[in-house]
């Protein structure tokens, strides 16, 4: 990693907005949020000559539809990829570092409609389909864990084996919901409570409806760019200064060993080896909130607490006055709303809201001064990734 370090950039994003359901065709949102992502680097569409699309797990829109119905003409490379985020993003970082492209654009995609099946599946234990495409062996009944399933047999794992309760978990939607207060962009803002928290439905114990992402339509577009490139366009380079994957020799949710040997800490160590910046250096920290455990227990593997302790370190880190994490007094936690406010995104709103943070252009809920982002997209078991961003240059004026 150490020659890929600062050597790409993200030059450019747009974003087709988040809503419960926006009545239009994925094809529609991603060509919106490519043409903006496009637009806002300043290239001309001909520069583009890379694209890679992903979409939620019922595989988004196809990468020669997008070059097709936006005309794009030099076209040298492609890929498709799974969420979250990073998937994607790394492969046109690599393809970038690597010299067969110059500017790839990346997009990923959220549609209610088609990933309904899927969630109905997901919700009651039926089959995901990954195993019944070869991807995966967690569809089989009666092992299966998929998907809330999952996480909530995990969660309460946690809660057991470290002696917590649900006071922990609340406090990631409860932060995640005041921070979507200064969001125009998320799709759940009205303020929660403590008791609205332990009042919502229980979906699977310990996991109620505030601790599972908002399902949403929408879609997010990135220019990733050589550095060089980057610093002759008009857009503030944001510079990607480590990535990092991770996946155990049991990386599905029913033969994972136990919490402390999953893909959370795997990428954790490879993201710490390859990055200069870590966690007392970062202005900003977006880890993922697919579900609460996820973004409780990247504490832990993080390194910012010890196992078990990360309620205590949240609330350690809890400013009463702004009713929110501020890590050190200072570092806002998910300051978009995360999964569970803004919108169930797979990381891609993570992504855009750090490189919104690093340009300066985050308005109400901008982090003063915010030159570095640390950014932990995806969960425990086969999809666990890590990133650090930074911004060279000083903000104009």
């Amino acid at each position: 990693m150490t020659a890929l370090k600062d050597t790409v950039a993200i030059s450019g994003i747009g974003r087709s907005p988040y809503a419960r359901d926006r009545g239009t065709t994925e094809l529609s949102m991603v060509t919106d949020a490519v043409v903006e992502a496009i637009r806002d680097s300043g290239l001309p569409r001909e520069a583009i000559d890379g694209i890679v699309g992903s979409g939620v797990m019922t595989g988004g829109v196809d990468t020669a539809t997008v070059v097709s119905a936006l005309g794009l003409p030099n076209i040298t490379f492609w890929a498709s990829a799974k969420p979250p985020i990073v998937n994607a993003l790394m492969s046109a970082v690599h393809a970038v570092a690597a010299g067969t492209c110059r500017a790839v654009v990346v997009y990923h995609s959220m549609y209610r409609l088609g990933a309904g099946p899927f969630r109905e599946r997901a919700a009651f234990g039926l089959p995901d389909g990954r195993a019944s495409t070869g991807d995966g062996h967690t569809d089989s009944e009666p092992w299966g864990m998929f998907g809330s399933t999952g996480y909530a047999a995990w969660a309460s794992r946690y809660l057991t084996e470290f002696g917590r309760t649900r006071e922990d978990l609340s406090l990631i939607p409860l932060n995640g919901r005041r921070n979507a207060a200064d969001n125009p962009g998320a799709v759940m803002r009205t303020p929660m409570s403590r008791e609205d928290y332990f009042g919502a439905r229980m979906i699977r114990e310990p996991l109620c409806l505030y601790d599972m992402d908002v399902p949403i339509d929408g879609a997010d577009a990135f220019v990733i760019t050589a550095a060089d490139l980057a610093a002759d366009l008009p857009t503030v380079p944001v510079l990607v200064h480590a990535l990092a994957m991770g996946m155990t020799a049991h990386p599905q949710e029913h033969l994972t060993a136990d919490l402390r040997d999953t893909g959370q800490q795997m990428t954790a160590a490879a993201l710490r080896a390859r990055s200069d910046l870590w966690i007392d250096d970062v202005d900003v920290f977006l880890p993922y909130d697919g579900f609460s455990i996820i973004t409780l227990r990247a504490f832990e593997s993080y390194g910012f607490c010890a196992d078990g302790e990360a309620g205590d370190f949240l609330r350690d880190n809890w400013d009463t006055g702004e009713d929110r994490i501020l890590l050190r007094g200072r570092v806002p936690v998910n300051p978009h709303g995360g999964s569970l406010s803004e919108g169930g995104s797979q990381g891609a709103g993570h992504l855009r809201e750090a490189v919104v943070q690093l340009r300066g252009d985050a308005g109400s809920r901008q982090v003063d001064g915010a030159a570095s982002a640390m950014l932990t997209p995806g969960g425990f078991f086969f999809n666990a990734q890590g990133v650090v961003l930074r911004r060279e240059a000083p903000l104009p004026g």
